[in-house]
Parts: C-alpha cells; structure tokens; sequence
C-alpha cells in the first residue's frame, strides 16, 4: 500500500499561512526574495498571484519535508496547478531554489496577462457536458475537472456571471467565483506558458525519487523533460483532478495526505472512488498522519 502526498492550488490561500512553519523554507525564500518572502502572505499580498503562489509553493514543501523528518515518505505526489511545483520539489525532481524563482516569474506573467477583470468560477452539481453546453458564446473554457460534478471555468468576469446565471437556473448545486485573479488552465494563458517554458530550458531537472503524478494528464512522469513541460504548460492545460485521483488509486495509494492550507483535494479525492483514507495535514494534524502512514506501511 502507497502514501500519496497532494498539494492545492490557487484559492485556498489565507492569510498567515506561512506563519509558524516548520523547517527552513522559509528562511530559504529570504535568501531567493529578500524582504518580500515575509509579506508574502499578508492579506495585501495575497491579493496577488505571485505572492499566492509562492506562498503555496513554500506552505507544501516546509509541510511535506516536516512529516519526511517524521518518518513519512510519499510514494507518489500529485499536485493541483501551482501544487505541482510543491509536488515536483518533494519528489526530487526540482529544486526548491529553483522553483521559487520559477514560481515568481509564473505568477508574473499571468498577473501581467490579465491584470484584472477575469478569473474561475467552480459550478458544482452539473456535469462536463451540462456545463459545456452553457458556456456557448460566453468567451469561457473548460478549466478544471475536479469531480464528476465540480467543474471550473476560466474567463472574464461578465463571461463568467453569465454561465453562473445559466447554471443555477440549469439546477447547479452552486456556482462560485474563486479567489483566483486570473484565466487559468485554458487557452487564454498559452503565451505566458510558452515563455515559462522558455525559462525552463535554463533549469536542470532530475529523475524523481518517487512517481511523479501529473494533475493535468493523470498519468505518472518519470523523465525531467516531460515534468519540465507539465510544470511550464500546466497553466494553459485543463487540470484533470478526478483523473489523476483515479490513477493513484490504481497504483495501489491508500492514504492521501493533502498539504496546507485547507481541505479541499481531501474533499475531492473523497469523491473519486478513493480506496483509502484521505486526510488533511491542516485539520487532522501531524501526529495523526504519522499514525495513519505506520499502520498502513505494517
């Protein structure tokens, strides 16, 4: 049986998330930042996607790497957008120093590509195709498919009230804008994707320690090249949560322990036929991980 570690994505943030964390991340940030990595989860800062997503990049390795001194080891990790690059540092495949430079440059290009008016909404209670069928004309995309039937769009803002207006009188459960700035996981960050990747060609990635499972495939990497590309384009390409739940299931996971802060791929992996336990680190604490993983590991 297999430990899977998960790390969410933009719009769990809060503020203050970076207080009291464990290990040397964050005095690691300091040496790559300066003085912006102690704002960075001020309520200020966080209304901006750099800073949400260094501070999740920082908040998932200090938290993996406490339960590894702990004696918890992931054999698989997985990671929701931004969680990627968390997830890419703990499997050894990327550098943390790396990725916090990586992580910067990410979240400036998209701010500087739609510095405002655009964003997700997350429909819950319709299907892919219900909610393919309502953004018809509206200018939005398909961004995320989290569960059978919690589905994200990206769009502008107006775009993006109109499908939500449709989906309620449709009989959708809820339709929610999220607490993220910009038109993730479409078409509409190709560009910025393409000169993250161009940064990327300057960065050294390794084999990773352990299976690299990509959130926007559903499938296991292995080679650097391909985690470079998951990781550069993963912005523009539609994130396929249920699908990579699925495959760690099959690859025989059996607790997965999502990365503060929040709960929500715990809820999510909950409702993808998951075998096994699905914890959060936040709300259940480490001692209670460390328990779960040595008896799942006998």
């Amino acid at each position: 049986m297999k430990i899977l570690f998960t790390f969410p994505g933009q719009g769990t943030q809060r503020a203050g998330m970076l207080q009291d964390l464990p290990g040397t991340e964050l005095a690691i940030a300091r040496e790559v930042l300066g003085a912006e990595a102690d704002l960075l989860d001020s309520s200020g800062a966080l209304e901006h996607t750099r800073a949400v997503q260094l501070s999740l990049l920082i908040a998932g390795v200090a938290w993996a790497r406490e339960l590894e001194r702990r004696g918890v080891t992931p054999d698989i990790v997985s990671g929701l957008s931004i969680g990627a690059y968390p997830a890419a540092v703990i499997a050894g495949a990327l550098e943390f120093t790396d990725a916090l430079r990586l992580v910067a440059l990410r979240g400036d290009l998209m701010e500087q590509a739609y510095p405002h008016g655009y964003g997700l909404t997350a429909i819950m209670g319709l299907t892919l195709s219900q909610v393919e069928s309502l953004i018809a004309g509206t200018g939005c995309y398909i961004a995320n498919l989290n569960a059978e039937t919690q589905i994200v769009i990206a769009g502008s803002d107006e775009g993006m009230a109109i499908v939500a207006k449709r989906a309620l009188e449709k009989g959708a459960n809820k339709a929610h804008r999220l607490a993220v700035s910009v038109p993730s996981h479409c078409e509409l960050l190709a560009e910025p994707a393409q000169k993250l990747a161009e940064a990327f060609s300057r960065v050294t990635l390794s084999r990773p320690r352990c299976a690299y499972l990509s959130g926007s495939t559903g499938r296991v990497l292995w080679q650097p090249e391909k985690i470079a590309d998951d990781l550069a384009v993963n912005m523009a390409r539609t994130v396929r949560w249920q699908e990579a739940v699925i495959s760690a299931n099959e690859r025989e996971a059996r607790l997965a322990i999502e990365m503060p802060p929040g709960g929500v791929l715990t809820c999510l992996t909950r409702q993808a036929a998951w075998d096994g336990e699905a914890i959060s680190l936040e709300r259940s604490g480490v001692d209670v991980a460390v328990h779960l993983a040595k008896r799942l590991r006998g």
